[in-house]
């Protein structure tokens, strides 16, 4: 596991000090020093942030803040454009334009020497490589941030990919977890706007899912998982793994030499079909939604190859997306209310499957949705183009808070990949139609005999266990009010600013009650001519008038300020 510490002590924070510095001076490059000085970072590296002072900062005034914080995690390194390639995947914590632009993040990085990949590889393989291979090509076909892939060649002559974890890395990402949670704890502490998105929570569960990417068996166990669903399919190629040759570092595959599907130009001049390989790729896709449930949820071109005879062949199975039974037949729901221009039905599919801290306004949405389908199903069915308009439609919830499933949204947005790569190959493509099948499929799903009696069983069952279970609740909670454990706690939101201007009401008409028991109060000692005089008139009183007075003046200049009387 990732070991990850909170350091919110001096102590630790200065541990890290030179990292900590090195990623304040990139915030202050693009232009986030705002940011750092609401997190009063200053308490705790105050010499970093004198070294950062000196240095000459970027201009970064013509680019928007979302491409700045895109190009700060470039430069921060593997942990922060993963935790970037994560959050573009988040739109139920991250704002539109946010998760569009880090999309783009890039994750290729010089490689590292190839001696630095000999010695994880005997490390982790218990063995020297040469024993291992009899070739290992010291030119990496591929590096990023995490690992890099180079071609091998095993003593039996079969041909391998192995992708090798870089060096090191899971100490820096320790590193760079407890900067990060430090970071999210201020935020929470400092800034109200970002609090409410929980960074704290966000930090922890990137860590989580952080875990599961530098654990290459994790990714062996997907590449397993999908060949055994596809077993019987001769149309599709799964590459399969070494196990023996297999760790949580190092990940031994079998190599493909094929072609990507982006250079089926190129394909064409051996035989092979694009229109044959778009159908099948298309079809692979819509079965591992619809019928698995178990997708590859990053489709691009360079991770399709195809394979004489048209075969298709997917790699790179580092990210993977569950959609559960229930979830598909709502996402199908929505589709098909969507092409069917029932705005009505659309608009309860959203609510079913996003999620929000308070009750949109739902005639608006549903009216929103109506405008959505005027706009892009006056064109006929062959027409839509799915990827766009579930984008489309997705824009629509962010605007009314609507927050999608991370796995929800991967699947939308890898329909609107194969989509697009679908076209590519075949500008005549109609997704709809190739949809279609999948889509009666699941609704037809709904009514078999078997699925019935199996959902009146777990209905029962679970109508049971409620009955079993209800009254032991009930005497527990009156157990628990006799012992006095039993507490609860009101919170009430949202009255922060109510609350402050019935206090500043309160404070005036305090202080317009003083001035004016001042002024009286000087006028009766004024006319009584209580000693001592000057000229005639009492100091005491003419020193009350004087005190009003400064204090009329303080109020006309607080309510001036607040720009109205």
């Amino acid at each position: 596991m990732l070991s990850i510490r909170k350091i919110g002590v001096i102590g630790r924070t200065y541990r890290h000090l030179g990292r900590y510095r090195q990623i304040l001076t990139i915030l202050f490059k693009y232009g986030f020093g705002d940011l750092v000085e609401l997190l009063k970072i200053d308490q705790y590296i105050e010499i970093g942030l004198q070294m950062i002072s000196r240095k000459r900062r970027e201009r970064v005034e013509k680019l928007t803040r979302a491409e700045r914080i895109r190009m700060a995690l470039e430069e921060l390194g593997p942990t922060y454009i993963k935790l970037g390639q994560t959050l573009s995947t988040r739109p139920d914590l991250v704002p539109v334009d946010l998760v569009q632009e880090l999309s783009k993040l890039q994750d290729d990085v010089p490689p590292r020497p190839f001696s630095e990949v000999k010695d994880i590889l005997e490390a982790e393989l218990d063995s020297p490589h040469e024993e291992l291979f009899d070739f290992f090509d010291e030119t990496p076909l591929a590096s990023a941030s995490i690992g890099q892939v180079h071609k091998a060649r095993l003593k039996d002559g079969e041909e391998v990919a192995v992708k090798v974890q870089h060096s090191g890395i899971r100490e820096i990402i320790e590193v760079d977890l407890e900067i990060m949670l430090h970071l999210a704890t201020l935020m929470e502490h400092h800034i109200e706007e970002i609090s409410l998105h929980r960074p704290v929570k966000i930090v922890e569960e990137f860590a989580r899912i952080l875990e599961k990417e530098i654990d290459y068996t994790i990714e062996a166990l997907n590449l397993e998982r999908f060949a055994r669903q596809f077993l019987d399919d001769s149309t599709i190629y799964i590459p399969k793994v070494f196990r023996n040759l297999t760790t949580a570092r190092v990940l031994t595959m079998e190599y493909i030499d094929g072609i990507k599907v982006s250079e089926i130009d190129r394909a064409e001049m051996i035989g092979l079909d694009k229109k044959i390989v778009n159908a099948r790729g298309v079809d692979l896709f819509l079965r591992q939604v619809f019928d698995h449930g178990y997708f590859h949820a990053d489709p691009h071109p360079g991770n399709i190859f195809v394979l004489p005879n048209n075969v298709i062949c997917l790699l790179d199975f580092g990210m993977v997306g569950i959609i559960d039974r229930n979830t598909r037949e709502d996402f199908v729901d929505l589709i098909d209310s969507v092409v069917h221009q029932d705005e009505s039905k659309a608009t309860q599919v959203l609510l079913k499957i996003t999620s929000q801290d308070s009750e949109p306004d739902i005639r608006f949405l549903e009216r929103e949705v109506a405008e959505f389908m005027g706009q892009h199903l006056y064109k006929p069915l062959k027409d839509i183009e799915i990827g766009k308009l579930l984008q489309n439609l997705f824009e629509v919830t962010s605007r009314h808070r609507l927050r999608i499933p991370p796995d929800i949204f991967l699947m939308m947005k890898a329909f609107g990949i194969v989509e697009g790569v679908a076209l590519m190959l075949d500008p005549d493509f109609d997704m709809i139609t190739k949809i279609t099948p999948f889509i009666e499929q699941v609704k037809r799903a709904r009514f078999y005999p078997d699925r019935i009696a199996n959902d009146v069983i777990r209905l029962a069952s679970e109508m049971l266990q409620f009955i079993q279970q209800f009254p032991k609740d009930i005497l527990e909670i009156a157990r628990l009010v006799r012992q006095q454990k039993l507490s609860f706690k009101l919170e009430h939101r949202g009255l922060e600013t109510m609350l402050s201007t019935y206090d500043q009401i309160s404070n005036r008409i305090s202080f317009s009650i003083v001035i004016a028991a001042l002024i009286i109060g000087s006028a009766l000692i004024v006319i009584s001519n209580i000693p001592p005089l000057f000229y005639g008139i009492s100091i005491i009183g003419i020193i009350g008038f004087l005190a009003a007075a400064i204090m009329v003046i303080w109020l006309l200049l607080a309510i001036l300020k607040k720009g109205r009387l």
